[in-house]
């Protein structure tokens, strides 16, 4: 899954902007103008994931952006992470398994798995070949 989600900007009456994701409710964020706000809502959509994984819920899959409309990745790590947490969920193994397959502790699969801890890409990386998966980045044009 690419973990890049669709975003609707949309005008305050101060003339500020206010993005929101169809796909994830829980995001919301505002700036001064369309380049700030666009920043922001990547971090907006970060935390908002992130919360999906505290609350043991599946990561929804991004909707196909209508033309024109603006999509906000989410950071290279903490999609890695919610890949992790996906296929987790999907293959129901535990964190202790995934210790168990990586020679490392619980404590340490937590953090792995964590998308609020920072973690460096190899282990992440790691721990999804773990699991049968792999990981690719693709850069585009901003």
């Amino acid at each position: 899954m690419i973990y890049a989600y669709r975003c609707d900007l949309a005008s305050d009456e101060d003339g500020s902007q206010v993005a929101t994701f169809p796909d994830v409710p829980e995001a919301i964020t505002g700036g001064a103008n369309r380049s700030q706000t666009l920043s922001l809502a990547e971090d907006a959509l970060a935390t908002a994931l992130s919360g999906y994984v505290h609350q043991k819920r599946d990561i929804p899959e991004p909707g196909q952006p209508l033309t024109g409309q603006p999509v906000v990745p989410v950071p290279t790590v903490v999609a890695a992470k919610l890949a992790l947490y996906t296929a987790m969920r999907a293959q129901r193994i535990t964190k202790v398994e995934l210790a168990r397959r990586l020679g490392i502790s619980e404590s340490a699969v937590r953090k792995l798995a964590n998308p609020d801890h920072r973690s460096h890409i190899g282990q992440v990386h790691r721990a999804l070949r773990a699991l049968g998966q792999s990981l690719r980045v693709e850069v585009t044009a901003a």
